[in-house]
C-alpha cells in the first residue's frame, strides 16, 4: 500500500532524536519518546533521519508525515559523532541527490550492504547461503567512468547551470568536480564555461561523460539542432582534450559522431585475465566501475568451475562482457550461447567475439520474459548457467530453468529484493544456494551489487 504524505506545515516541525540503527539506505532510524519535547501522541512511531546514524543525538526536521512513519533531515549533530562517521569527500554532500552515504566509512558501508542482502534473502526466500563470500571492493576513490550531467539555461538570470540533482528534486546542484567521477574527466566548470559560450545553449538538454581504458568521449543532446558554430566549438574543445565528441540529435536514438565522422562510435576497455578486449557504443550499458568489474568477472568464472567443452548459458548478455570470459574459459571445444534482448547489444556482442577471434559463441536476441526453451540453440542442454538481469530481476527465466539442466548458476544482481525471490524460485527448482557477496560497485550509495552460486541438489536414483 502506499503512502500519502501529508501537506506541509508553514514551518516544518524539528525535534532532538536519539539515532539507535540504520535502514536500508543508510539512514538514521529513531522513535518518538526518546526526548521528553516528544509529542505523547506520537511516542513509539518511527522516523528515518538523513545524515544521521547510529548512537548519535541530533537535532532534526520533519519533511514528512504518513500514518506510519516519518522522514527528517539531520540539521545538527548534538554530541559525539559516531564512530563509523567520516567528513565527506564532496563538497556538496547533502544537496547533491547522489552518493548519499559519504559521510559513512567504507568498511561500515559494505557491512550495511551485506546486512540488507541478508535480511533481504531472509524475509523473500527463506534462505541463507552455506558459505558468505569476502566483499569484492572498489580500489580507488574516483571509481565512476560513465556520468550524465544535467544542463538547464535559466533566460530570466542568464545562467546556465552544469550539475546533477539535487535531492529529491529536479532542480540542478552546479559541480566543479565530483570526487567520484574518474579524475580524467577533469573539472565540470570547464565544461560549463565551454557551454555557456555558445549561442544554443539553451538547446542543449544534457551532456555525458563515457570512458574506456584509453579513450573519453563527449555527448552533446540536442533539444534543438545546434548551429555549425557551436558544433565547431565543441569540435574544437574536444580535439584540444583529445575527446571523441559526439551530438544526439533531439527526438532521436541515434548518435553522430563529429571530432572523426568516418571512425566508428566506439570506446574499449579490456578486461587481461581473459585476453579480451570490448568495443561499446558511448550510449551502451556497460559496468561503471572499472576496478570492481574485472574482480567479478574473475569470481563468476572462478564460481562456475567451467572445464574445457562445457556448455554455457549466458542470459542479459549485453555486450559480452562475461560472455567472452566464459568463451575463454571452455575453450574451442566448448560452446557459449549468449542471450539478450536488444538486438543493437547482440549485435554488438558478435562484433567483439569476432574482434576477439572467439569462434564458440553465439549470440541471439531473444524476449527473456518468454520461455526460448524450445529453439534448436537453447535446448541441447548446459552445464552452467550466467543470469545478470536488470533490476526487475529474472523471475520469468526461474521457471524454466530445469529444462537447461544446468548443474551450476551463477547470479549477478543488482537489486537484492529480487535475487531474493528469484532465489526462492530456484531453491524449489532443486538449487542450493551455496554461496553470495557483495560487490562494492558503487561506492557511496545504497546501490546493492552482488552475486550467488546455485547448485542442483544432487539427485538420487532408485
Amino acid at each position: 500500500m502506499k503512502y500519502r504524505a501529508q501537506a506541509r506545515p508553514t514551518q516544518q516541525p524539528e525535534y532532538i532524536f536519539q539515532v539507535e540503527a540504520l535502514s536500508h539506505e543508510g539512514r538514521g532510524i529513531a522513535h518518538y519518546g526518546s526526548h521528553p519535547d516528544h509529542p505523547l501522541e506520537k511516542h513509539g512511531k518511527k522516523v528515518f533521519i538523513r545524515y544521521a546514524l547510529p548512537g548519535e543525538t541530533v537535532r532534526a526536521r520533519i519533511t514528512r508525515e504518513v500514518k506510519k512513519l516519518e522522514e527528517a533531515d539531520s540539521l545538527e549533530l548534538l554530541g559525539d559523532a559516531s564512530e563509523i562517521r567520516v567528513e565527506p569527500i564532496g563538497s556538496q554532500f547533502g544537496s547533491c541527490g547522489g552518493c548519499n552515504m559519504q559521510h559513512i566509512v567504507p568498511d561500515a558501508q559494505i557491512e550495511l550492504k551485506q546486512n540488507v542482502l541478508k535480511s533481504h534473502l531472509q524475509h523473500f526466500a527463506g534462505i541463507q547461503p552455506e558459505q558468505w563470500l569476502p566483499p569484492l571492493r572498489s580500489q580507488r576513490e574516483d571509481y565512476r567512468r560513465k556520468a550524465r550531467i544535467g544542463v538547464r539555461y535559466l533566460p530570466s538570470k542568464k545562467q546556465l547551470v552544469v550539475g546533477f540533482r539535487e535531492n529529491q528534486s529536479n532542480k540542478l546542484i552546479p559541480i566543479d568536480r565530483c570526487m567520484i567521477l574518474d579524475r580524467e574527466f577533469g573539472s565540470v566548470t570547464r565544461l560549463k564555461q565551454l557551454l555557456q559560450g555558445l549561442n544554443g545553449k539553451a538547446d542543449i538538454g544534457h551532456i555525458e561523460l563515457a570512458m574506456g581504458d584509453q579513450e573519453i568521449a563527449l555527448l552533446v543532446r540536442e533539444t534543438a539542432k545546434l548551429s555549425a558554430e557551436d558544433v565547431n566549438q565543441l569540435r574544437e574543445f574536444t580535439l584540444q582534450k583529445g575527446w571523441q565528441l559526439y551530438v544526439q540529435p533531439a527526438a532521436k536514438d541515434g548518435l553522430l559522431r563529429i571530432d572523426q565522422p568516418e571512425d566508428a562510435a566506439r570506446l574499449h576497455y579490456g578486461l587481461d585475465d581473459f585476453d579480451v578486449k570490448f568495443g561499446f557504443n558511448p550510449l551502451d550499458f556497460t559496468q561503471v566501475n572499472s576496478s570492481i568489474n574485472p574482480q567479478m568477472v574473475r569470481l563468476a568464472c572462478d564460481l562456475l568451475q567451467l572445464q574445457q567443452g562445457e556448455r554455457v548459458l549466458d542470459l542479459f548478455c549485453g555486450l559480452g562482457n562475461f560472455s567472452l570470459p566464459l568463451a575463454r574459459c571452455v575453450g574451442a571445444s566448448g560452446q557459449v550461447i549468449a542471450v539478450e534482448g536488444s538486438e543493437e547489444m547482440v549485435r554488438r556482442g558478435a562484433e567483439n567475439a569476432k574482434n576477439n577471434g572467439i569462434a564458440q559463441i553465439s549470440f541471439y536476441s531473444q524476449d527473456l520474459t518468454k520461455d526460448f526453451s524450445h529453439h534448436a540453440w537453447a535446448n541441447q542442454g548446459f552445464d552452467a548457467l550466467l543470469i545478470d538481469p536488470p533490476r526487475a530481476g529474472a523471475e520469468e527465466v526461474m521457471h524454466y530453468i530445469p529444462k537447461f539442466g544446468a548443474k551450476r548458476i551463477v547470479y549477478v544482481s543488482c537489486n537484492p529484493a529480487t535475487l531474493a525471490r528469484d532465489a526462492g524460485l530456484l531453491a524449489q527448482q532443486g538449487y542450493r544456494l551455496t554461496r553470495a557477496g557483495v560487490m562494492d560497485m558503487f561506492t557511496h550509495t545504497g546501490h546493492v551489487e552482488s552475486i550467488a552460486l546455485f547448485e542442483k541438489e544432487n539427485q538420487i536414483n532408485d
